[in-house]
């Protein structure tokens, strides 16, 4: 996990899955995970965000990345990303996020 890339510079990372704490903490130890997970058991934060997918009866969470600014403003989004190669991605869009000038009203 590229965690010490996200802690300095000032970024936390925090999933959102539709499993229990229970499941959360079993998948956590087993792919040695060191982040939060947070339980969405009710759906309401992924529906949200525009992540919760119907298959047929079933529903999930789709794997998206939102980067959220200090002032809690979604500032970039990934859809579908698939998390064995996307934290490069990650790191760079955080990067350029934290190297540009910030908006003009």
């Amino acid at each position: 996990m590229d965690q010490p890339k996200y802690a300095s510079r000032n970024a936390v990372i925090l999933g959102v899955s539709l499993d229990s704490v229970d499941s959360h903490k079993k998948f956590c130890e087993k792919e040695g995970l060191n982040f939060k997970l947070l339980a969405d058991t009710n759906h309401k934060v992924a529906a949200a965000y525009g992540s919760l997918t119907n298959f047929g009866p079933l529903k999930f969470a789709s794997r998206n990345t939102f980067l959220i600014d200090p002032e809690g403003k979604i500032a970039q989004v990934f859809s579908g990303v698939n998390p064995q190669t996307h934290s490069p991605e990650v790191v760079a869009a955080l990067d350029h996020l934290q190297t540009s000038e910030p908006a003009r009203p």
